[in-house]
């Protein structure tokens, strides 16, 4: 049976590019963790992490609007709304920031439940599938 909706594919890769950005763009010399725009926006006192939540809010609407249930939608909210708080902990909230990745988390779920949907739509990134061997 075909995808009723051919763009989701596309949506869902826009959706993945925006979570690496925010959470994975850049990698620590030496360390080698990868940290993104919402670990850098943290950093700026008061306004940091209420600038990362524009992004997180996107992929949030975007789910909805891709038809997630309201299970991943809320689970979706949660990460986001953990992430927040515990963010906007001065320097536990920028460490945390590097290890939580909601965007990410929130992009993984959201590709997870509309994939269980619909076989048009694969479980990883296409990027992340050619990197993994898969």
């Amino acid at each position: 049976m075909p995808d009723p909706h051919p763009d989701h594919a596309a949506r869902l890769d826009r959706v993945d590019r925006i979570a690496r950005r925010m959470d994975r763009a850049f990698r620590v010399p030496v360390v080698g963790m990868r940290v993104g725009y919402d670990s850098i926006l943290g950093l700026i006192p008061g306004i940091g992490d209420a600038l990362a939540l524009a992004p997180a809010g996107y992929i949030l609407l975007e789910a909805h609007r891709l038809g997630a249930s309201l299970g991943t939608l809320a689970r979706m909210g949660a990460n986001v709304g953990i992430d927040f708080v515990i963010g906007a902990i001065p320097l536990i909230g920028d460490l945390f920031d590097i290890g939580w990745k909601a965007n990410t988390r929130n992009a993984a779920l959201l590709r997870r439940d509309l994939s269980r949907r619909s076989p048009a739509i694969p479980r990883r990134p296409r990027t992340e599938a050619a990197h993994q061997g898969g």
